[in-house]
């Protein structure tokens, strides 16, 4: 099967070409060489982008469908319990029509600590969900690092989660893994060949998980204000370690109340393609989550030191069982990333060619010859104007065309 996207606007992951062919052969994208094909489709006043990529998520039943819907094509998920993550994978592995993914499992935590109170106050709201939640693993000392490390291998992670968050972020008080426990954690997953990668909430807990070794954080911090030199030698400790963080703004927007997930999903662009039960999830319910009340401006200004700095910052949603929305909330995150820091392009690579890098997945990410063919077509230019990403034409997964839109 052949499909050429004529006349259109690229952006290739890195950079935009003003008007070029775009050819799917099969699952790959091709060379054109002038040859019949069997779809022709008008690019005209439009965009393709390499298929989103969503670098912080909580997968259940439905959610790879819905990402896919807005052209999430591959979805990175942070906590996935065994018998949840072996179906959707093979849900993944085996359809068209879900995103792609890959997963930390379960993710390594001191005994009660964090998400543990989360899944707690919410268990009666996530019943339904089975075996998506519920007990799990966690670690009380060094000497269980390499055992939990070997524990997730046998589950099939591709990557390792590590939890530092004691919840004063929030004013909690949780159990929270020493800094000797996280450095052990994160010298078993390298040892085992997994990239590391952090939960934190603080400037505190980052440090830790830093020093330890970590490959990247999986939040902006958010607990100190603009201005605070402690984020500018946090970023720059960053940086000189190579360390990536995962953005997740619009997370932090919708658990301190933020109105940008109520905005979303008035955007008819968005809303025309959320089941009602998807819309009604949008949600404030601060009360179990270590976010800080300041959290959205905190966040902002903490974005823009580590960019100033030169770290990469990959963009993530935590999209979860609740809000942000699987799929629909990368369209928020990305102009949450321009209002903090970056240009359209860049924002778009941080949903594209830089999660792909960070993640080793080299066959993703990029418009280019021999690259997969997950792309997403859409009305306008979001490189001038980010909501564009929300006039969604087509989505195609390994070459497929979704049958919406």
């Amino acid at each position: 099967m052949r499909t050429l996207i004529r006349d259109v606007r690229v952006f290739d992951g890195e950079r935009t070409i003003p008007r070029t062919n775009v050819l799917v052969e099969d699952d790959l994208i091709a060379e054109y060489d002038g040859r019949r094909v069997d779809v022709e489709i008008d690019g005209t006043g439009r965009t393709v982008l390499p298929g989103l990529i969503d670098a912080h998520t909580h997968v259940s039943d439905g959610m790879l469908a819905q990402a896919l819907a807005f052209g999430v094509t591959t979805e990175l998920d942070m906590f996935c319990l065994p018998s949840n993550l072996a179906r959707q994978r093979r849900l993944a592995a085996e359809r068209d029509d879900v995103a792609d993914l890959r997963s930390a499992g379960v993710l390594a935590t001191a005994p009660n600590g964090h998400p543990s109170q989360i899944m707690a106050a919410e268990a009666a709201a996530v019943a339904h969900l089975g075996d998506a939640v519920g007990p799990f693993d966690t670690i009380a000392d060094a000497g269980q690092a390499k055992a939990f490390v070997e524990a997730r291998l046998a589950e099939g992670i591709d990557y390792l989660k590590i939890v530092v968050d004691d919840g004063s972020a929030a004013g909690l008080d949780l159990p929270v893994l020493g800094p000797d426990v996280v450095a052990a954690l994160v010298e078993a997953g390298h040892a085992a060949g997994l990239a590391t990668i952090a939960h934190v909430a603080t400037v505190r807990d980052a440090t830790v998980a830093i020093e330890a070794g970590v490959d990247g954080l999986a939040h902006v911090v958010h607990d100190a204000p603009p201005g605070d030199p402690a984020v500018e030698k946090l970023a720059a400790q960053a940086a000189a370690r190579g360390v990536f963080v995962v953005s997740t703004l619009s997370y932090i927007e919708a658990i301190t109340g933020g109105t940008g997930g109520a905005e979303l999903v008035r955007d008819e662009r968005v809303a025309s393609r959320l089941p009602e039960h998807a819309r009604a999830a949008v949600r404030d319910d601060p009360g179990a989550v270590p976010v800080h009340p300041q959290g959205v401006v905190n966040a902002a200004h903490a974005a823009l030191a580590l960019h100033r700095a030169g770290v990469p910052l990959l963009a993530g949603t935590d999209a979860n069982f609740f809000t942000p929305l699987h799929g629909a909330s990368m369209h928020r995150e990305l102009p949450l990333l321009i209002e903090a820091c970056l240009t359209p392009e860049e924002a778009l690579a941080t949903a594209t060619s830089v999660p792909a890098r960070h993640f080793g997945l080299h066959d993703r990410g990029r418009i280019a010859p021999g690259m997969r063919a997950d792309l997403l077509l859409v009305d306008g230019d979001p490189t001038r104007d980010i909501t564009a990403t929300r006039a969604i034409a087509a989505v195609w997964r390994r070459g497929v065309r979704q049958s919406r839109g």
